[in-house]
């Protein structure tokens, strides 16, 4: 009976610990880890202004006014008792990328994205209700006009960020036949803007060759993109489709045919067609000029520009529309031609030198240019001249005596009855596509240069 009682007993007390240790398990899991702790941050705030905290997405956004140095910010952050973070409280962090940041309490941690945005000076720039663009990484202000638009009396409208000042005064009249200068001043801070006003291109005929039937029809958006633009900046533009060339449509009246392809590496089969050489061909021995550009650059071959096998020799980046980012910004170098017509009020960051594709912009890389150095026997610049008939105009970057790549050209070479020019490399690109993931891309602040370079490759040609 004694042993009978003495297991009850046991039981009893097994049973008591099992729904002792049972009620006091809702602060651990099934491990013993303990989870019933907050990990969030409460307040994010950099030199006393208050971030928005999205604790679904564990993002922090913040907004500093213009000026504002992100470089050597110490944030002040309110965490749960007990927990800590990293990078730890009061340290002095670079906000000028994204910076995660996690929160550890007990067995828990939760990681945060904090994005900081320093308010650009103008926020916008308004004449007659038409909104510039604003490149703040090259400082300036760029717009165009309705056709006839008087620019020597304009009135612009200009937002501006808190604290900042800038001369000419938004509702000043100013002339604007010539580029102007804006001085922006904010504390001890003060950078000029260059605005340049103009209105669309006139006395010139242009039409854009493509293989959609109409223009409505593009599905590229690179070629769209650049489509557009023509359309808005130029008076006198039409849209041609190569079936169009191929039913004999005349082709006379066109001062410049620009042929912007971007779909594929390899070129459609209707622009390969007899009929359209043939009127091509003719095109441009009755006087009409050529603008290739992107994968188009390998048209020199087709029409007989070039002797046969002298076109690009190196032709790539047929990738799908997924984008993908380069931490360096791309551009060229057209050393010895700074004075050319093509290279006319470009943004450049040395003599001689030019960004098309800022860092960080996604991009396709689409390129048909020649490698001159190994590959086709040329050599340097002289002997891709000598073989091909054509003048070298820019290379890469990097290439200040022109001899590793041909990027931009034109034919025939010397210094007269030039009718066609090429682009060939892989940052000349009008349209930004999204990551893998649908991200969009950030806006190329150099996109300015390449519409410059494209405007005055039309008006060099249609001059020639």
């Amino acid at each position: 009976m004694k042993r009978i009682i003495i297991n009850c007993l046991t039981a009893i007390a097994m049973l008591f610990c099992m729904l002792t240790i049972s009620c006091s398990s809702d602060n651990f899991d099934k491990n013993g880890l303990e989870t019933d702790v907050d990990v969030s941050i409460t307040s994010f705030k950099v030199n006393g202004i208050d971030a928005t905290i999205n604790q679904k997405t564990k993002q922090i956004t913040l907004t500093l006014p213009y000026g504002s140095t992100v470089t050597t910010a110490v944030p002040e952050i309110v965490i749960p008792a007990g927990a800590s973070i990293n990078p730890g409280l009061g340290t002095a962090i670079d906000f000028t990328n994204p910076v995660y940041i996690r929160v550890i309490n007990g067995n828990l941690y939760k990681d945060y994205v904090v994005n900081v945005v320093v308010l650009n000076p103008i926020l916008s720039f308004k004449i007659n209700n038409v909104e510039a663009t604003i490149n703040n990484a090259n400082k300036t202000i760029m717009m165009t006009l309705p056709e006839g638009t008087n620019l020597t009396s304009l009135t612009p409208v200009i937002e501006l960020s808190a604290g900042v000042s800038i001369n000419p005064t938004s509702g000043k009249v100013v002339n604007f036949s010539s580029p102007v200068i804006y001085t922006i001043t904010s504390g001890s801070i003060s950078v000029q803007y260059t605005a340049i006003v103009t209105t669309p291109v006139t006395g010139i005929s242009v039409a854009f060759l493509g293989t959609a039937a109409t223009r409505q029809g593009i599905t590229n958006l690179d070629e769209k993109a650049a489509s557009d633009w023509l359309f808005n900046n130029f008076s006198n533009v039409t849209y041609i489709s190569f079936d169009e060339i191929s039913g004999g449509a005349n082709l006379a009246s066109f001062n410049v045919i620009w042929w912007h392809h971007d779909a594929a590496i390899n070129l459609p089969t209707i622009a390969l067609s007899n009929n359209v050489i043939t009127a091509l061909k003719n095109y441009r021995t009755s006087g009409g000029n050529l603008l290739l550009t992107s994968f188009a650059s390998q048209y020199v071959d087709a029409l007989g520009i070039v002797p046969a096998g002298k076109g690009p020799n190196n032709v790539w980046g047929d990738f799908p529309p997924a984008g993908w980012v380069d931490a360096n910004s791309w551009g060229m170098s057209f050393k010895g031609h700074e004075n050319h017509p093509i290279f006319q009020n470009l943004q450049t960051f040395e003599t001689g030198k030019a960004k098309l594709l800022q860092s960080g912009t996604f991009r396709l890389n689409h390129t048909a240019w020649w490698f001159i150095p190994e590959w086709g026997g040329y050599v340097n610049g002289a002997g891709w001249r000598s073989q091909t008939g054509g003048n070298n105009l820019a290379s890469e970057d990097w290439d200040d005596t022109l001899d590793g790549r041909v990027t931009i050209s034109e034919f025939p070479g010397g210094a007269s009855n030039i009718n066609v020019v090429e682009i060939s490399m892989g940052a000349y690109d009008w349209y930004n596509e999204a990551d893998a993931s649908g991200n969009p891309s950030q806006a190329n602040s150099f996109l300015g240069n390449i519409q410059q370079l494209t405007k005055n490759s039309i008006n060099y040609l249609a001059d020639h």
